[in-house]
């Protein structure tokens, strides 16, 4: 039996549950496809299945103990072997790929079926690049969607420089919206550099204070709640956040705004389809969009990348390498 090397947590709790082990290297069959894993990602997914922070999360990945013991929900590689049944790949095709229920990216090969979230890897980007092209930006897509964005809309994007954050800057543009996009003041021309057409310091001005109204306000770090935004919202503007606010509000009032005229609150599920895989790696090749890096480690300090992600404070993405 051959081994490979994986990054496997049997229990919830802090970074610390996650320890280097050798376990089996997967076999392919029927229309499963062994990809051989270059980079992948530690991101709020990852961390949150991983401390099991909200209980809810372990109605999907199991209530005592995890279900699934190797994490990573992103990843970009490699095809090294396929079942016989594979038609839509090929051994040697390089991939890109996404799931938040098995996981299995934090290893150095990972086996899935042909039909999941999985396209080839965009070509002008490198594994380290591709590898974070999905969980930030289908969770800003989902959200943008939801709102019907469509050109023209202005709309403000709280936490500009996080994995959502800095997808969401990106994509709005593309749907040809007016971005006003709200960061730290050190990284004014890192976010200006994205496509926003403006960019706010929040420790220098309040953006819920600003004398304009938007379309959209997208919270995508969750500081911010729907009473504070409310003055800068249209008479039929939007809010959404990425977490479920104080007590769950968030919930809460998407649920009943919906039934009434005027200003609204959506919390969307981020659904996850293969078309919107295909539709992200598109914008890749297309230089629409780029996925945002932080910093780099390779497979054996993730211990460390957990804790620098659950530090709140990073800008982009954190790449692990193998």
């Amino acid at each position: 039996m051959k081994l490979m090397r994986a990054m496997v947590h049997q229990q919830y709790g802090p970074p610390e549950v996650v320890t280097l082990k050798q376990v089996p290297k997967p076999v392919p069959s029927g229309k499963q496809l062994l990809i051989k894993v270059m980079a992948t990602t530690v991101n709020r997914t990852d961390c949150g299945f991983r401390s099991a922070e909200y209980f809810i999360s372990r109605f999907f990945s199991g209530l005592i103990k995890p279900k699934f013991n190797i994490l990573g929900c992103e990843f970009a590689g490699v095809v090294e072997a396929a079942g016989s049944n594979v038609t839509d790949f090929k051994v040697g095709d390089k991939v890109v790929g996404y799931n938040d229920y098995q996981f299995g990216g934090h290893a150095e090969y990972r086996l899935c079926d042909q039909n999941e979230n999985l396209t080839w890897m965009p070509s002008n980007l490198s594994f380290e690049e591709a590898a974070p092209l999905i969980e930030g930006a289908h969770y800003a897509l989902c959200d943008l969607r939801a709102a019907k964005i469509k050109k023209g809309d202005s709309v403000l994007i709280n936490g500009g420089t996080g994995a959502i954050g800095s997808a969401a800057v990106q994509l709005a543009k593309y749907f040809g919206a007016t971005v006003t996009a709200v960061c730290h003041g050190a990284y004014l021309n890192l976010v200006g550099s994205l496509g926003a057409d403006r960019v706010i310091a929040y420790n220098l001005e309040d953006f819920t204070k600003l004398p304009e109204q938007f379309d959209i306000v997208f919270d995508a770090v969750g500081k911010s709640s729907f009473g504070k935004c409310k003055p800068i919202l249209k008479e039929n503007g939007v809010y959404m956040s990425t977490e479920l606010g104080k007590r769950s509000e968030n919930v809460f009032l998407a649920l009943t705004s919906r039934y009434r005229k005027g200003k609204k609150v959506l919390f969307p599920l981020p659904l996850l389809k293969k078309e919107d895989v295909v539709f992200l790696k598109e914008l890749a090749e297309a230089g629409k969009f780029k996925p945002l890096i932080d910093r780099k480690y390779p497979l054996d300090q993730i211990v460390e990348a957990y804790r620098y992600v659950e530090r709140g404070q990073k800008i982009g993405n954190v790449v692990i390498t193998l």
